[in-house]
């Protein structure tokens, strides 16, 4: 299927400011479109400083206020609706857990309402929400097979509850042309989680948890966002993709490969028992409440590094999007610690 056009096509990009976000921006704005970025007003524009972007502030927690910021948004652009969104914006560390489905699940709905409310999106405009895997939980932990959309999901985090959560509301949205991507472990510059594994790399110290394999799986940014913009122009209405590059790994080749990269000679390889992370994780998670912070450390994460399994079935994305991963965890390591802005 031959894809149309994307040129002088308006989109918005929520989360413009994060990590998927800003390579989003970046790629629509190579494609000739006219980009709106979406941020907060306390929100880094440190990746955004390019002269073509809008910017536009939404309220996502208020839908109310938000009707007024995409009316008066409609009046400055003289009624053009956007002809496509992309919605990257949503928390994945919250201090609690029911701030995950206020932001990841409400917000996404009252975006989704408002826009067609306001007539802001176009009847036949694209909305494609940027989910996770951790949707579908633990499913496939001894069997070694393929995590498959059609299988029931059942997230055993807050995080994967609130990203599945908001794929049934906007699927009761009437209306909404929207197809939703799950992606596995995103990586690649400007992301922090995995750098923090870089840094433990260069101090000579690799840390992984639990005894028993575990099979991952990994995304390399410029992967999501090629499937992102080929979900803009295809991919069946209300589907849900899993994406990854296509391989299977260990912890270990990945922390192998950041080692190679940094020409770190000699790593001290640690594997402790899921018992000290749960431990870890607990006390970390309420020393964070009582100080009113956020961790990386929580029993969120505790559940997702002891999930063994990652793998997921990428075929309905490959059939139906075209998708074609370019992007090997060696090639994608590579250009994630080679880049300045990292």
């Amino acid at each position: 299927m031959e894809l149309h056009c994307l040129e002088n096509k308006s989109i918005l990009i929520t989360g413009a400011s994060g990590f998927i976000g800003s390579f989003m921006v970046e790629r629509a704005l190579a494609e000739g479109m006219e980009v709106w970025a979406a941020v907060r007003p306390t929100s880094s524009r440190r990746y955004l400083k390019d002269d073509r972007i809008h910017f536009i502030e939404l309220d996502l927690s208020d839908e109310l206020h938000l009707q007024h910021q995409l009316e008066d948004h409609l009046k400055e652009v003289g009624g053009r609706p956007f002809d496509y969104v992309i919605h990257a914006a949503g928390a994945t560390k919250c201090r609690r857990a029911e701030d995950f489905f206020t932001i990841n699940a409400e917000g996404t709905a009252c975006l989704a309402l408002t826009l067609l409310g306001t007539q802001a999106l176009l009847p036949t405009g694209r909305f494609v929400f940027i989910s996770s895997l951790s949707v579908m939980g633990p499913l496939h932990e001894r069997d070694g097979k393929d995590i498959m959309a059609s299988e029931l999901a059942r997230p055993n985090t807050a995080y994967g509850a609130s990203k599945l959560q908001a794929e049934s509301m906007l699927a009761d949205i009437r209306d909404l042309n929207y197809v939703v991507l799950r992606p596995t472990g995103v990586y690649g510059p400007r992301e922090r989680d995995y750098a923090m594994m870089a840094d433990a790399i260069r101090r000579h110290v690799d840390f992984a948890v639990g005894y028993r394999p575990q099979v991952l799986t990994f995304i390399y940014v410029a992967d999501l966002v090629e499937a992102a913009f080929l979900a803009l122009r295809r991919g069946r209405r209300g589907a849900k993709y899993f994406l990854t590059d296509g391989g299977v790994y260990t912890s270990r080749t990945f922390s192998d490969l950041i080692q190679m990269q940094l020409g770190v000679k000699h790593v001290c390889h640690i594997v402790a028992p899921l018992w000290v992370l749960r431990a870890v994780c607990w006390v970390s998670e309420r020393l964070a409440r009582l100080t009113g912070s956020l961790s990386t450390l929580n029993m969120d994460k505790y559940r997702i590094m002891k999930q063994r399994s990652w793998r997921c079935d990428i075929g309905p994305a490959r059939e139906d999007l075209g998708y074609q991963p370019k992007w090997p965890l060696t090639r994608g390591v590579e250009a994630t610690f080679k880049r300045s802005d990292n």
